[in-house]
């Protein structure tokens, strides 16, 4: 929001911020809305999402007294929207893929909103050509580790069926799952934090012993309890707070490298949601702050 002199902000992208060629060009962080719904089957509305963050996310300051940084500062552009498309979930897929795998070879680090959570598998397909050894941490209500829902292999209930296919997964606020989930949860050894945590366990801990060191972060917005975030696809309650959700990423943001995050399911579908969506762009600010802060503590070593 504060622009005293600091560059002229546009109104049409991530947190005010100018996205000409460029600046697009000159960015470290590319975000790529992609307003994509088909599969879901519940509450309507997460094709809006995309659009209702960068609207809000005008609103943030742009110094976050967490991070201590003016995060603007780390290099963020808005790239124009993934066009939904809508002949098969598969060839959606492949175009996140093709999108993703463009800013990568730009070495841009790639920010998607959604739009369902059937985009992540496109945009891990493209990033592990990229970084063989990654995982993917999920943050998320429900497991979704159905081989198959509604007729269909590729969908936002069985996405991390998919990418579970293609490189190792933990998840993490998981609170709500079928009786054959769970059996794959067991059979495959999927590395689950349930919610709630056991009491005076170091949950966080348990999630980061899991992981290697480049993750790619995949956030349902309705990880959050459904009492303080409830325009989301399928709402949950008893999930995590504001404070349970960072106690996590700020670990992980500090000590794993994040080649890329996702915020999906967030489904503005009637009026009021505002606030939530003002509080996803906070998430995803800040945690672009603490990814650039540990780059340029990194960069910094190896020029030592």
């Amino acid at each position: 929001m504060d622009t005293e002199g600091g560059t002229p902000q546009s109104w049409f992208s991530f947190a005010g911020l100018a996205s000409s060629p460029t600046d697009v060009d000159a960015a470290r962080f590319i975000v790529l809305p992609v307003p994509y719904e088909s599969t879901t089957e519940w509450m309507p509305g997460t094709r809006r999402g995309p659009g209702l963050i960068i609207e809000s996310s005008r609103l943030l300051e742009l110094y976050d007294q967490e991070v201590d940084i003016d995060i603007s500062t780390a290099g963020i552009a808005t790239a124009m929207e993934v066009a939904p498309v809508f002949s098969s979930p598969e060839n959606m897929v492949a175009a996140v893929r093709r999108e993703v795998a463009s800013w990568l070879a730009r070495s841009k680090t790639p920010v998607l909103l959604g739009g369902e959570h059937t985009i992540t598998i496109g945009a891990v397909q493209a990033m592990r050509e990229q970084f063989p050894g990654m995982a993917v941490l999920h943050l998320d209500a429900h497991a979704d580790l159905r081989d198959s829902y509604l007729g269909a292999r590729y969908s936002q209930a069985t996405a991390m069926r998919r990418i579970h296919e293609l490189c190792p997964v933990v998840e993490a606020g998981v609170r709500s799952l079928s009786l054959a989930e769970r059996r794959n949860v067991d059979e495959y050894a999927v590395p689950v934090l349930f919610w709630p945590p056991e009491p005076g366990s170091d949950w966080v801990a348990a999630v980061l012993e899991k992981l290697g060191n480049d993750v790619y972060l995949t956030i349902d917005a309705d990880v959050f309890d459904s009492a303080l975030l409830p325009w989301v696809g399928t709402p949950e309650p008893g999930g995590p707070d504001w404070s349970d959700i960072w106690a996590l990423l700020r670990r992980v943001a500090t000590t794993r490298h994040i080649i890329g995050f996702d915020v999906v399911e967030f489904a503005p579908y009637a009026e009021g949601a505002a606030s939530s969506a003002y509080m996803l762009a906070r998430l995803i600010y800040r945690l672009i702050g603490y990814i650039h802060r540990r780059n340029l503590a990194q960069e910094a070593s190896h020029n030592d």
